[in-house]
């Protein structure tokens, strides 16, 4: 759009040595101006996507390393806490956080694709399962169940945050 308005308007401008064509120049000028208009709409609305998949990347990092260090607190603290307030411990320290990673998980997708958007989401909804399960194990007061369910967990979380790293890192390398 830009090229051939450019072209033709020029050649509107030099075909006749004494007088420019006006009725060719005016239209290809203003074709050539509209695309560059949606070349620069364009580039806004991409730098503006990739700003917002950036920001929620770090969203992303940021509510999983909450995530791997509250579970590893509590699986820490397991002995000492009584059986049934595991439940009462995971709604305080894991609704924000698992909510605001789902909210912007799209975003791993986005920035490395949908084989490492299914990876890490697999690893994470294993972790979440077994975080749910602890929590029912907890009502049940099944103190075995919720102290190998924690486990689990911590390790789903941890390897979790280990894939989100290992994307992140420049290389990107699989290890």
């Amino acid at each position: 759009m830009v090229t051939i308005g450019f072209i033709i308007a020029s050649l509107a401008s030099v075909v006749d040595e004494d007088m420019v064509k006006w009725l060719w120049y005016v239209p290809a000028l203003a074709l050539g101006v509209a695309g560059v208009v949606v070349i620069r709409t364009h580039v806004a609305r991409r730098t503006k996507a990739d700003h917002h998949v950036a920001a929620n990347i770090e969203t992303i990092e940021a509510s999983l390393g909450r995530i791997a260090a509250n579970i590893d607190k509590l699986n820490a603290d397991k002995h000492t806490i009584d059986t049934y307030d595991v439940r009462h411990r995971i709604d305080d320290l894991f609704i924000d956080d698992l909510e605001t990673f789902v909210d912007a998980r799209q975003s791993i997708a986005h920035r490395h694709g949908l084989a490492a958007y299914g990876e890490v989401m697999t690893a994470f909804a294993a972790g979440e399962r077994y975080l749910n399960r602890v929590w029912s194990a907890s009502s049940d007061g099944y103190i075995d169940e919720v102290h190998a369910y924690l486990e689990k967990a911590k390790d789903q979380f941890a390897e979790t945050l280990a894939i989100l790293h290992r994307l992140q890192s420049p290389s990107g390398v699989r290890s």
